[in-house]
């Protein structure tokens, strides 16, 4: 007897449990991508690189996490952690660390909502082919910003 595919998937109690299950994978699964990316004697388009190949793979599920999540009352606080913990990643990587708790927060959550935000657009419009342009103008506009952003320290 053949097995299906579908006789392999797990069984979700409920469509809440599924769509939680989809969150965690994407965010998984950019976990291994960038310590995979960390591990490169390189790291150059690290940020956009690891999102983009995260999304390559499974736009719809990608999407859901960045997009849709936090809008779903259910699940806005847990893609509020999984952004938190991403922030803080971006902000570990960038070495932003101005003395101003306040500051510093900002800072990574804006750098990283504008890497999410630039990546959803080229998955939603971009080549698959011209992959490795977007990687180079994202990772170039994300040091414009971060240097645009830590230039004052306070806000007045």
């Amino acid at each position: 007897m053949r097995c299906h595919k579908a006789d392999r998937l797990p069984h979700f109690e409920s469509k809440e449990e599924l769509y939680r299950e989809i969150l965690q994978q994407v965010f998984d699964h950019l976990g291994v991508e960038l310590r995979a990316e960390l591990a490169m004697p390189t790291h150059a388009g690290l940020g956009p690189r690891t999102l983009l190949s995260v999304a390559r793979e499974d736009p719809a599920a990608f999407t859901l996490l960045w997009r849709h999540a936090a809008r779903e009352p259910q699940f806005a606080a847990y893609a509020a952690e999984l952004r938190s913990i991403s922030a803080s990643v971006v902000r570990q990587l960038s070495e932003l660390d101005t003395g101003d708790e306040l500051i510093d927060a900002w800072h990574s959550e804006a750098l990283f909502g504008w890497l999410v935000e630039a990546t959803l657009i080229w998955l939603e419009r971009g080549d698959p082919a011209r992959d490795d342009a977007f990687v180079e103008q994202t990772s170039a506009g994300f040091r414009a910003l971060r240097s645009a952003l830590t230039q004052g320290t306070a806000l007045v």
